[in-house]
């Protein structure tokens, strides 16, 4: 049974040593993928072109470079970008190029976490791979659009790596159980011990065999001095609970999952499913996602998608993005919470912001003349003689409080139709009443004197 008292770490120790132990990953090692030419040596006559492999952690971009290092006997050499420096990338670049010269031999350049990189460090790694000294590959967790220079990544494939499925990571988990490297059958794992393990891996193999390992040592230790024996010692649904205290949160602050959960966040709002809404909501908060951040963009939804048909829901979002800037977290969450579920739960209306957009539409292509006169400023020298204000109607003056007169530039009367209200929530009442306003307004003969 193995003791794990000297043992490299179960993930380090399962890691596979050729594309038929790799799970997941079934698209970009497709036969004649450019990933897969580069691990099998074949890259062509113009040589193997350098990679930035971009995925979640657990998906395998460690076990894909040492796969690439591996064709054709190439060196490995591996830096990670939260040490190393660039005086530590020029050293690599000389000795790569010392063993082409030298030794025909290329090496392979791994590359952890560049998006830690500074853009001067990444600078420094241009010469090598524009001159292929070095075949580099880089991984990153964020999106490299954001993280990585436009030169580098004009020179390197990207690969998108993809979170394994729960089959795939229950495959990992069966193998870690019976090989060798792992744990050599000394361990059982009960099926709803697998189904807790596959679930809070949330699709990273390193998680799924760090909590196997965990949970192996908790059922371990369990077992009385004495009565081991030749029968495995089982892996129950207790020791994995024991072992994991939670699923992972699979969320950054800075990349694109920080807008993926942003914009679900906003869309689960704007489809009224409240349930879907308190998820993102708590997915970003236990992630450390700054509270004022979430609450300017309920502040944005509570426009845009609720509007006029519940005029209360924008109180709501504006009180809830003071009162986080008061209290901050924890007590923050409740009060995001409330804006959410009333966000979630009102009736929707996006006619304002349509009807913004249109109307900016038609500026921005030239439509709109000049202020009718009666509409412009009066309140100057001079600005009598110019005509300005003369026939203007004061709305006040009229007995319901509407004046018949042309409010739009000259060439938007008659077909301007930005505001148009929904028949949900508050803004049913508000058509009946806009139609009314607008057969009074436009009527005929606005502007005029005498109106």
């Amino acid at each position: 049974m193995p003791s794990g008292a000297s043992l490299p770490p179960l993930a380090v120790r399962m890691r596979p040593r050729s594309m038929e132990e790799v799970r997941g990953q079934a698209d970009v090692l497709r036969p004649g993928s450019p990933l897969r030419r580069l691990i099998e040596g074949s890259a062509g006559a113009a040589g193997p072109l350098s990679a930035i492999l971009w995925g979640p952690p657990g998906t395998g971009k460690t076990t894909l470079a040492h796969l690439v290092a591996t064709a054709a006997h190439r060196r490995f050499v591996e830096l990670s970008a939260v040490t190393a420096g660039v005086k530590d990338v020029r050293a690599v670049m000389e000795q790569a190029a010392r063993d082409r010269d030298l030794y025909d031999r290329q090496t392979v350049l791994f590359l952890d976490e560049i998006h830690r990189f500074t853009k001067a460090q990444q600078d420094a790694l241009l010469p090598g791979v524009e001159n292929r000294q070095v075949i580099l590959v880089a991984a990153t967790t964020e999106n490299p659009s954001f993280s990585v220079i436009a030169p580098l990544l004009s020179r390197s494939m990207l690969i998108t790596l993809l979170p394994l499925d729960d089959e795939e990571v229950a495959d990992v988990l069966r193998a870690a159980v019976s090989d060798p490297r792992g744990l050599d059958a000394a361990y059982g794992l009960d099926d709803d011990a697998a189904a807790h393990l596959v679930r809070v891996a949330g699709g990273d193999a390193r998680r799924a065999l760090t909590s196997l390992e965990a949970a192996a040592g908790v059922a371990l230790d369990e077992v009385a001095p004495g009565s081991l024996d030749d029968a495995p010692v089982r892996i129950t649904l207790a020791h994995v609970e024991q072992a994991v205290d939670r699923a992972s949160v699979r969320y950054d602050k800075t990349g694109d999952q920080h807008y993926d959960v942003a914009s679900a966040l906003i869309k689960s709002m704007r489809g009224s499913d409240v349930d879907a809404a308190l998820h993102y909501l708590a997915r970003m908060l236990e992630a450390g996602e700054d509270p004022r951040f979430i609450a300017r963009r309920i502040v944005i939804a509570a426009s845009e998608d609720v509007g006029m048909a519940d005029p209360t829901a924008l109180q709501t979002a504006v009180a809830a993005m003071h009162a986080v800037a008061q209290i901050g977290m924890p007590e923050a969450r409740i009060i995001l919470a409330q804006a959410v579920v009333h966000n979630a739960l009102a009736p929707k209306s996006n006619a304002a912001y349509r009807g913004i957009n249109e109307a900016i539409a038609d500026v921005r292509a030239g439509r709109g003349g000049p202020v009718p006169a009666h509409l412009r400023g009066s309140g100057y020298a001079g600005a009598a003689r110019l005509g300005h204000g003369k026939g203007y109607v004061y709305a006040h003056d009229e007995p319901d409080g509407v004046a018949a007169q042309d409010y739009l530039p000259e060439d938007l009367q008659g077909a301007t139709d930005y505001y148009r209200p929904t028949d949900r929530g508050f803004e049913e009442r508000l058509g009946p009443r806009w139609e009314w306003l607008r057969s009074r307004i436009r009527r005929g003969g606005a502007g005029t004197d005498g109106q």
